[in-house]
């Protein structure tokens, strides 16, 4: 019996040495680069904050293959592509923007250490009139952040429309699993406007605030043991109190999107990415199937977490166009909804007490949108310097991506430069 005891010891460790002398070669084995740079990139990964705390280089590879590190819900496309036709520009890639070198063509400075854009589209007339991929190939698909809001607004806008979904009744109407919550009597409109009154404002730093806990459970903030499993039920429970009254002040917040993306799908009986894919992404001719972050237990970031190839987040945005039949053969998006957007929001809510907005032509933030503009500009801004404009005014949109260069975010910021782009374009009387 001893023997045997022995026996088993010895081929036990003989075992264990054999294994960690396997893993030693395997470490040393290179497969192909893409393979060893992503074994690389996912090693890099914070292992006691948020995944996505890191910048440089590190973070223009994560955010270009988030859906090789994190489980992803797929949007499906459906039916021929759409084709936009190509009727390139000269004159915008010779535009002189502000930078802090001086005076700068827009493409030298795409291209130009100053820079950290990874896309710029832009299409007027349903036409691509620029496109540039200075840090990315065009089939990649980078995460869209918060872009992803309006996703979310405009199913609900779609709902509305087919007269299954009332925006001035309160939340808990369609979600009764709300009632005793901090959201029961919200109405809609005041949580697509960002204007709930609830103590529940965007924080990445705070972990015991109440948006860091949401931001938790869904998967997107720093997961512990200690932290919620169901975003559902947190929302469902929540009870911090309110600031101000509803209605009467902005006030960002990705938990907004959440419940209005649990409307969809309680309304659909579909999940979040199942909708957007029957009611949109499958109806506009996209290239090429979306997909929603979805860190835990398979529930999409709604708030913010959406990987598509920029030509088809163009394509969507041409549905607030009159170009939308570059992309559709019916109008998915109306254009009351379209006339809701440029003249109906509530001014009043960007505007603190005692603290006037000084963005020139900034009219009102209204249905997820951050801003919209006297000219025809409404307006979606993301994380790290992403964004999306669409003008069903002068019809164009345009599309654009890029990320923190460093811990100071020490690179000339893209998105201002977008707006200064198209001012001066239009400023100057060009035709796109």
């Amino acid at each position: 019996m001893l023997n045997h005891i022995l026996n088993k010891k010895t081929q036990h460790c003989f075992y264990a040495t054999l294994l960690l002398f396997v893993q030693n070669i395997i470490a040393d084995v290179s497969v192909n680069t893409e393979v060893d740079t992503t074994r690389e990139q996912i090693t890099k990964l914070p292992t006691d904050d948020i995944w996505w705390t890191v910048n440089g280089e590190d973070m223009l590879w994560n955010f270009k293959n988030l859906n090789k590190i994190f489980p992803t819900n797929t949007v499906y496309r459906n039916g021929p592509v759409k084709d936009l036709r190509l009727n390139v520009s000269t004159s915008i890639a010779k535009t002189n923007i502000s930078t802090p070198s001086g005076p700068m063509t827009f493409e030298r400075f795409l291209h130009s250490d100053l820079s950290t854009a990874i896309s710029v589209l832009i299409v007027h007339k349903g036409e691509i009139v620029y496109e540039k991929y200075p840090r990315m190939k065009p089939h990649e698909k980078p995460v869209f952040w918060s872009v992803a809001k309006v996703f979310t607004a405009t199913l609900v806008a779609i709902l509305e429309e087919q007269n299954k979904v009332d925006t001035t009744l309160p939340i808990d109407f369609y979600l009764p699993e709300l009632k005793g919550s901090d959201f029961e009597g919200i109405l809609i409109q005041n949580i697509l406007d960002m204007a709930t009154g609830i103590k529940c404002s965007e924080e990445y730093v705070d972990k015991q605030a109440c948006y860091y806990v949401y931001s938790s459970a869904i998967g997107d903030g720093f997961w512990t043991t200690e932290s919620p499993d169901n975003p559902y039920e947190f929302v469902a429970k929540l009870k911090v109190g309110q600031f101000a009254e509803q209605g009467q002040q902005y006030d960002y917040s990705g938990v907004n999107t959440f419940i209005l993306g649990w409307l969809v799908e309680k309304t659909t009986g579909l999940q979040f990415q199942d909708a957007l894919s029957e009611m949109i992404w499958t109806k506009i001719g996209v290239e090429a199937d979306g997909a929603f972050f979805a860190p835990r237990y398979g529930v999409p970031v709604i708030h913010g977490g959406f990987l598509a190839r920029p030509r088809d987040v163009a394509r969507f945005g041409l549905l607030f166009t009159p170009s939308f039949n570059k992309v559709s053969d019916k109008r998915l998006i109306s254009e009351k909804y379209i006339n809701k957007l440029l003249h109906s929001g509530r001014s009043s809510l960007m505007i603190k007490p005692g603290t006037p907005v000084f963005i020139p032509g900034l009219k009102h933030n209204i249905d997820q949108w951050d801003m919209v503009f006297e000219n025809g500009n409404i307006y979606k801004g993301g994380w790290a310097g992403q964004g999306l404009i669409v003008n069903p005014i002068e019809d164009y949109v345009v599309v654009w991506n890029s990320y923190f260069k460093d811990k100071q975010q020490s690179e000339t910021k893209l998105t201002p430069v977008i707006f200064e782009l198209m001012d001066s374009i239009y400023k100057s009387n060009n035709d796109l």
